[in-house]
């Protein structure tokens, strides 16, 4: 019996994974319900002298404004100050603001929204590799390889159909 009680004493699979209901801070109702006062919130942050100097420090690094403004907003959400939407709502507000920041303080920066990729061009450079590529793989055909025909097709040729 001595021997089976420690074994009883570990914590249960997953134990580690489960809190409270309630005890996170995204169960809790928001600190600021509305976008007005969640940007009044960060405004006064962004614009604290003790906290410019670590966000002109990543700006000068070029890290985009925009990256920043949605680390900022994201961080407020898992904390509890506003809900995901109210980050929506404010984050481009939170961008134009780090930008004017940077600009009273003469600080080179990037939006981080100046060259969108479009996913329906493909660059020339891909499309000759690609065909290079091709090339490559395919050996030259001649005239004496035999030509395949196509099967006649059976009478039983539905997408179910047994093959013979």
């Amino acid at each position: 019996m001595d021997e089976l009680t420690p074994l009883m004493d570990a914590p249960i699979p997953g134990q580690s994974l489960t809190a409270e209901i309630g005890s996170r801070p995204w169960q809790q109702p928001a600190k600021f319900t509305t976008a007005e006062e969640a940007l009044e919130h960060y405004a006064t942050r962004i614009t604290n002298p003790r906290i410019n100097d670590s966000l002109f420090d990543a700006l000068e690094m070029g890290t985009p404004v925009a990256s920043i403004a949605e680390i900022v907003v994201q961080n407020g959400a898992m904390e509890g100050m506003h809900t995901v939407d109210v980050s929506i709502l404010i984050l481009p507000i939170i961008m134009e603001l780090i930008a004017y920041v940077a600009d009273e303080s003469n600080i080179e920066y990037s939006m981080g929204l100046d060259d969108p990729i479009d996913q329906d061009k493909i660059p020339e450079s891909k499309i000759a590799l690609a065909i290079k590529k091709a090339r490559d793989k395919k050996p030259d055909t001649k005239e004496t390889e035999p030509v395949m025909e196509p099967k006649e097709p059976s009478q039983n040729s539905g997408l179910m159909a047994r093959r013979a």
